[in-house]
C-alpha cells in the first residue's frame, strides 16, 4: 500500500486514468445485452493449430517468435527470453465455472506442454486476462510473475511465493537476461468483484531486447500517451494490439479496430498482430467483425498485419496473412465509436 500510495495513478483511494471516463447508461446497455446480436459465436468448430513442445523448446533462429494462444494470451520468444502474456486456460472468462463467456475452442496448447518460461506478464486483473487456476498450475514452474501495482495481492493469496512477484508502476521496468520489460500507460480499469473496482493498476507492456522490440497494448482506450510510448520505447518490430470487445458505450476503456491501427502508428509499430478477439463473446458485435474491420483500416493506412490462427507460431520472415475465419456478416467502420480524448478516428 505504501508503494501504491506513492503512485501518480493513485488518487483518492483508487487508481485513475489521466482522461476521465463518461458515465455508462446501465439500463439501456442491459437491454441491449438481453437482446444480443447475430453471429456472436462461431457456428462451426474452429480449426486451431497445434504447436509442439519439441519445436517450442528450441529458441527461434531469428531471435523472435510469437505464438497466439487465443484472446490476449501470447507466448513471446524474444532474443533468448520466453515470456507468457496474460495466460488464460480457463473454459470461461468468469469467476464461475458454470456461467459466463465460454471459449470458442479448447486451448491449442496444454499447460503441461509449455516450454520453460522465464516470466509470466499480466496486464490487469480482469478474468479474461488473469485466470486463477492457470496461475496456480504455473506457480511452481515459472520463476517470475510481473504485473502492475496491486495485482500481486491476488498472486499471494493463490500461493505464489512473494519473491517471485514483481509489481511495477507505469514506466518502471525489470530486466531479464538482457531483455527489458517496461510497464506502459493504458486507459482502462480493473476489478474482479463488485467491491474492488480500480484497486489494482492496469498497463500495457514494452519488451526491449538487444535485437528486437515488441509492444503489447493490454486493454485500453485511445489516449495521447501512445505517442510518448513510441518516442520513449519504440520503434517496435511487432505490436500486439487490442482490436475486439468494443462498444460505443465503452469508448473510454476499449479500442476498436480503427483505433488499434492509429495506436500502432503512434507507437511506431512495424507489423500489427491483433489481440483480444476470436476467443470469447465479450461484446455486442459479430465474432469476426474486429478482424474484418481491421483489414479495411490496415489497407487504408498501409499497415502490415500478422493473422495467425489460434495456436499458430510464426517468425518475422514468414508472416501469416491468410484468412482462416469464415465469412460472417459484420458492421462497417462507420459505426466506430467517437474517441472522447479528442483524437481522430482513422
Amino acid at each position: 500500500m505504501e508503494r501504491i500510495k506513492r503512485s501518480p495513478q493513485w488518487v483518492e483511494k483508487t487508481f485513475t486514468n489521466p482522461l476521465k471516463e463518461e458515465k455508462i447508461a446501465f439500463a439501456s446497455n442491459l437491454w441491449r445485452w438481453l437482446r444480443g446480436v447475430d453471429h456472436s459465436k462461431p457456428e462451426s468448430p474452429i480449426d486451431t493449430a497445434k504447436p509442439r513442445h519439441s519445436e517450442l523448446s528450441k529458441h527461434p533462429v531469428s531471435g523472435l517468435r510469437l505464438t497466439w494462444l487465443g484472446h490476449s494470451t501470447f507466448l513471446v520468444e524474444l532474443d533468448g527470453v520466453r515470456i507468457l502474456i496474460d495466460p488464460v486456460w480457463a473454459d470461461r472468462a468468469s469467476p464461475f465455472s458454470y456461467m459466463g463467456p465460454k471459449r470458442f475452442f479448447a486451448p491449442p496448447l496444454a499447460l503441461s506442454s509449455l516450454p520453460n518460461i522465464d516470466a509470466v506478464v499480466i496486464s490487469h486483473d480482469h478474468y479474461d486476462h488473469l485466470d486463477h487456476q492457470t496461475i496456480v498450475t504455473l506457480k511452481d514452474k515459472v520463476p517470475l510473475f510481473i504485473m502492475p501495482l496491486g495485482v500481486g495481492a491476488h498472486f499471494q493469496s493463490w500461493g505464489v511465493a512473494e519473491e517471485k512477484i514483481v509489481e511495477l508502476d507505469w514506466w518502471q521496468s525489470r530486466q531479464i537476461k538482457g531483455v527489458t520489460l517496461v510497464a506502459t500507460p493504458a486507459r482502462h480499469f480493473s476489478g474482479r468483484s463488485l467491491t474492488d473496482r480500480n484497486q489494482t493498476l492496469w498497463a500495457g507492456w514494452a519488451f526491449q531486447g538487444p535485437k528486437h522490440r515488441i509492444f503489447y497494448s493490454g486493454d485500453t482506450a485511445m489516449f495521447p500517451e501512445f505517442a510518448d510510448i513510441g518516442k520513449r520505447l519504440g520503434p517496435f518490430d511487432l505490436t500486439l494490439m487490442e482490436v475486439g470487445a468494443y462498444d460505443a458505450g465503452w469508448r473510454d476503456v476499449h479500442m476498436g479496430p480503427e483505433q488499434a491501427i492509429q495506436a500502432h502508428t503512434m507507437v511506431r509499430g512495424g507489423i500489427l498482430l491483433p489481440a483480444h478477439w476470436g476467443t470469447f463473446d465479450l461484446a455486442l458485435h459479430s465474432w469476426t467483425e474486429p478482424v474484418e474491420r481491421l483489414l479495411v483500416a490496415a489497407e487504408k493506412a498501409n499497415v502490415r498485419l500478422a493473422l495467425p490462427r489460434p495456436g499458430q507460431s510464426f517468425e518475422l520472415n514468414d508472416i501469416p496473412q491468410q484468412k482462416w475465419w469464415p465469412e460472417v456478416p459484420w458492421k462497417s467502420a462507420e459505426e466506430a465509436p467517437v474517441i472522447s480524448s479528442g483524437l481522430p478516428v482513422l
